[in-house]
């Protein structure tokens, strides 16, 4: 059976990687860089080993990281965009998806500490 979740956070992470290569060489701009493929990256992961959990808890664990690191990769995006870092339109898609997954992964994690199991 296909996940497309798995895909998603993969492709998200992959172009999150890619768009990094437009930050500028400063020290600010560094800081940045490494927390926000840190974050991007670690919801794919977190999401691929939550398919692997050995328990209830173990599964609701690593998708509440998914939920949080989606939220602080949201958070370094929108920050790239106020301080106009990078100024293309790919910081736009990037803000949009990271959105999406904070939303879903919120659903699921809400939904699970009112005790529907694993999805």
């Amino acid at each position: 059976m296909k996940n497309d979740l798995c895909d998603r956070t993969f492709v998200f992470a992959k172009n999150v990687i890619i768009f990094l290569k437009h930050l500028p060489c400063k020290k600010e701009a560094d800081v940045i860089r490494y927390q926000l493929a840190r974050s991007a990256t670690s919801i794919g992961a977190n999401y691929e080993e939550s398919q692997a959990a050995f328990s209830t808890e173990d599964f609701k664990f690593k998708l509440s990281i998914c939920f949080k690191e989606a939220k602080e990769t949201n958070y370094w995006l929108r920050l790239i965009q106020a301080t106009e870092l990078v100024l293309n339109n790919e910081i736009q898609l990037l803000i949009k998806e990271s959105e999406e997954l904070k939303n879903i992964f919120g659903k699921i994690v809400k939904g699970l500490n009112k005790g529907r199991g694993k999805p």
